[in-house]
């Protein structure tokens, strides 16, 4: 059975409507239509799920969150330690504690994505490691330029948020896509010398996990990387200040001591991209 999507706007224009109307319930990942009814003081989903006018109202005031309705009505959020929940941007981004993970500001969470995945350009046959899944927007678009992505998400809640979130239905349909559950410096140990043609390396904001920004990561990366291969690295806005030091100078800096060479920042994508040299002979 599917899940209906609803953010405040959908629920307004069902406020609005006297008998039935059509909306786009998949958080307009695609053009499609459903009709919803209503009859007396409830909305009748296609699926035969009646939900209140009076819930339909407490949506419509809520601009900054998604629900679904699927045999009941719930929102796209997830309270434990952390305040995890899906936030109603076209494609929707993930925001944990108040903080969202993409940049929205200007741009789209998917353009934001692609700004990141054009800096190392994945091509047909290569094999890519996406080291921060998220809700995986990075590795679909890997995948769909051709690639073998192998993914990896440290936080179970992040991972359930994103098998709801319509958007990021091609991490779980058995496709290019692999999901690795665990702690990225960890389960990079694991993988083979020069196992990959590309990484992508999206983690969270220093404070929150430093051990992600050290230089024996790095060396990791800088195993795994094929000569060759290319690293891309989201570091955030290069004019800002970590307890006023130059964040984006220190990556670089241990990069270079990790052995990797081209290291220079990339304004468009607030990152830093760099390379491991190619074999003798070959160049880089």
């Amino acid at each position: 059975m599917e899940a209906y999507f609803l953010t405040a706007r959908d629920a307004r224009r069902m406020l609005l409507s006297r008998e039935t109307v059509k909306l786009n319930l998949d958080l307009r990942r695609t053009n499609r239509t459903w009709e919803v009814k209503l009859e007396g003081d409830e909305f009748v989903f296609p699926d035969g799920t009646r939900v209140s006018k009076e819930t339909i109202e407490r949506i419509a005031r809520d601009e900054g969150s998604v629900y679904f309705v699927k045999k009941g009505v719930y929102k796209a959020a997830i309270a434990g330690e952390h305040y995890y929940k899906l936030v109603p941007t076209i494609p929707p981004t993930i925001e944990i504690n108040g903080i969202r993970m993409h940049r929205t500001k200007g741009l789209s969470p998917l353009q934001d994505t692609r700004n990141k995945v054009n800096t190392v350009n994945p091509k047909e046959g290569e094999t890519v490691l996406d080291t921060c899944m998220g809700l995986g927007y990075t590795a679909i678009e890997s995948s769909k330029r051709g690639a073998y992505v192998i993914t990896i998400e440290k936080d179970p809640n992040v991972i359930e948020l994103a098998r709801i979130n319509p958007w990021s239905r091609e991490l779980f349909t058995g496709g290019k896509i692999q999901v690795i559950q665990g702690d990225a410096f960890e389960v990079v140990k694991k993988f083979n010398d020069e196992s990959f043609d590309v990484i992508i390396h999206d983690p969270p904001r220093f404070s929150l996990a430093g051990q992600l920004y050290s230089e024996e990561f790095y060396r990791e990366l800088f195993r795994i990387l094929k000569p060759g291969g290319r690293l891309f690295h989201y570091v955030g806005n290069p004019g800002k200040r970590y307890r006023g030091k130059d964040l984006q100078k220190g990556v670089m800096e241990r990069l270079r001591r990790a052995g990797f060479v081209g290291v220079k920042r990339v304004e468009e994508a607030l990152g830093v991209v760099a390379r491991k040299p190619g074999r003798k002979g070959r160049g880089v």
